[in-house]
């Protein structure tokens, strides 16, 4: 099937990433974490639908992880640290996750963050990385205060080095789709965009103005509606 890469009205559209995850990687009964939870929405999602799993939430951000410690689940783990220095221990893990987190890598820590997963997870161990494709309208717009056109490139070539050098890795499978994102209005888009936890994108007046101008021909009664075109990446460690 001819696909394009970037436009995503030409990707099947998935509503939930864990259906995408759980056709792909076996999760029941599995040690898994997750490198960059975030809010560790899936990760809860997991646990609920895959009886015996666990699940470690790894987050480096400190107002994030905290938020995520003060909601426990059962079977769900939240630790600090970043996935260039993960603080566990070696072959522990049965799946490794990165849910659009490896772009926020540092440039410099993206391989060495990649050879943490190696370390921790078990031979045989799968590893699924999801990552945003830079297109569609959602891009366009995010850009105006995000430009991530050289970090999410970047991510894509460590994964095609720590696979060219066929130490720890074989590739398993590649999956394109695109995501469904709804913003209520204008204030909705910029309380979850403009000033995430996790970064400071230095807003001005000025870039408010110019991304608000952008995001408003998007807002209907309903509020406004995009799709995010994905990128997923199988890999899994070799014996």
């Amino acid at each position: 099937m001819n696909r394009s890469s970037t436009d995503p009205d030409q990707l099947p559209l998935v509503r939930d990433e864990l259906d995408v995850l759980g056709e792909r990687v076996p999760l029941d009964g599995q040690h898994i974490i997750e490198l960059g939870c975030g809010n560790a929405r899936l990760a809860r999602a997991l646990l609920l639908r895959h009886a015996g799993s666990r699940v470690v939430g790894l987050e480096v951000d400190a107002e994030q992880h905290a938020k995520n410690v003060a909601h426990p689940q059962e079977r769900l783990l939240f630790v600090a640290g970043s996935a260039e220095a993960v603080p566990c221990p070696d072959a522990g893990f049965d799946v490794a996750i990165m849910l659009k987190s490896l772009h926020h890598v540092p440039l410099a820590a993206m391989d060495r963050a990649l050879a943490e997963v190696a370390r921790v997870l078990r031979p045989g161990g799968w590893f699924y990385v999801s990552e945003p494709i830079y297109g569609g309208a959602l891009n366009d717009v995010v850009r105006l205060f995000n430009d991530e056109g050289v970090v999410r490139p970047a991510a894509q070539a460590a994964l095609d080095r720590a696979l060219a050098a066929a130490a720890h890795w074989e590739a398993a499978g590649e999956h394109r789709f695109a995501q469904p994102v709804h913003f209520k209005n204008w204030d909705a888009f910029a309380q979850r965009m403009l000033y995430p936890s996790f970064a400071d994108h230095g807003i001005t007046p000025a870039i408010v103005a110019r991304v608000r101008a952008a995001f408003e021909p998007h807002c209907g009664p309903d509020g406004a509606s995009f799709v995010r075109p994905m990128h997923v990446r199988l890999l899994r460690r070799r014996a």
